[in-house]
C-alpha cells in the first residue's frame, strides 16, 4: 500500500500563533523579548527551544551559546504546559485538508503523521481539529529514540500506517522534511504556505503545492501504483 506521510505544523495546520503565544507566556514574565507572528513565524516550526533561543538572540545571547542552551532547557517544560493550555485557540487546518484526505483514502493511500512535535500534543491537537481518526499512525519527536530527519522516523510511521516504506511520499513545509525524504529515498512535496524561512522552491523538492486540492494529483504522479504482475 502507498503511504502519504504528513508533517503537522505548517503542513496540515497553521499552529504558529498558538506556538508563539505559548513561548511568550514563559518569555515575558522574565522580561525577555516577545516573539511576533509577522516576524518570527518561521521559528514556530523549529520547536520550543528554538523559539526561546530566538528571543534570547534579541538580547545578544547567541542561539548556540551555552547560556542559551541552559535557559532554553529551563523554560521548555513551562512552554509545553502553556502550549497545552491553548493548543487550538487559533490553530486551524489549512483550507482543503479534509477534502484532500477524503480523496486519498478513496484511492487507497494509507495516511500517517510524522512530526517533531511531542506525540501526546500532536495526538491531542489532531483530535481537537477533528482529524485524528483519519491517520493510521501519529509519531512525534519522542515516539522513537530518533526523530526527523532520521529516515527511520518516516519509515516507522509508514509501517504503522499500513504502508510500504518504499512506496511513500513525505509531505512537509521545511528543509527538515526534505532531508527526511532524501535520506529515506522517497519523494518530497513541500507546501508554499508553511513555516519555511525562505522560498521552498529553492530547496528543490520533487513538488511544491500552493493548496491542498493539488496534492492528490501530485502524489499520483510521484508515486504511481505499481504495475500488477500476471
Amino acid at each position: 500500500m502507498r503511504g502519504a506521510i504528513f508533517d503537522l505544523d505548517g503542513t496540515l495546520a497553521d499552529t504558529a500563533a498558538d506556538l508563539l503565544s505559548a513561548a511568550n507566556a514563559v518569555l515575558t514574565p522574565l522580561g525577555l523579548p516577545k516573539l511576533e507572528l509577522a516576524r518570527d513565524k518561521s521559528f514556530a516550526g523549529r520547536g520550543g527551544r528554538s523559539m526561546i533561543r530566538r528571543s534570547l538572540s534579541m538580547c545578544k545571547i547567541p542561539p548556540e551559546d551555552a547560556e542559551a542552551d541552559m535557559i532554553a532547557a529551563d523554560l521548555y517544560p513551562g512552554l509545553l504546559r502553556a502550549y497545552e493550555g491553548r493548543l487550538a485557540e487559533e490553530t486551524r487546518l489549512y483550507n482543503g485538508v479534509v477534502d484532500c484526505l477524503d480523496v486519498l483514502e478513496a484511492t487507497g493511500w494509507r495516511l500517517g503523521v510524522c512530526t517533531n512535535k511531542p506525540e501526546r500534543l500532536a495526538v491531542m491537537l489532531l483530535d481537537r481539529l477533528g482529524v485524528l481518526n483519519r491517520f493510521g499512525a501519529v509519531l512525534g519527536a519522542d515516539s522513537l529514540p530518533i526523530r526527523k530527519p532520521d529516515p527511520e522516523h518516516l519509515f516507522e510511521t509508514a509501517r504503522r500506517s499500513g504502508a510500504r516504506p518504499d512506496l511513500c511520499v513525505m509531505l512537509g513545509d521545511t528543509q527538515t522534511d526534505l532531508l527526511t525524504a532524501r535520506a529515506a529515498g522517497v519523494p518530497c512535496v513541500l507546501t508554499s504556505f508553511g513555516f519555511a524561512d525562505g522560498p521552498v522552491n529553492d530547496l528543490t523538492p520533487d513538488a511544491v503545492v500552493d493548496h491542498f486540492d493539488e496534492i492528490a494529483a501530485v502524489l499520483e504522479r510521484l508515486c504511481p501504483l505499481p504495475a500488477k504482475t500476471a
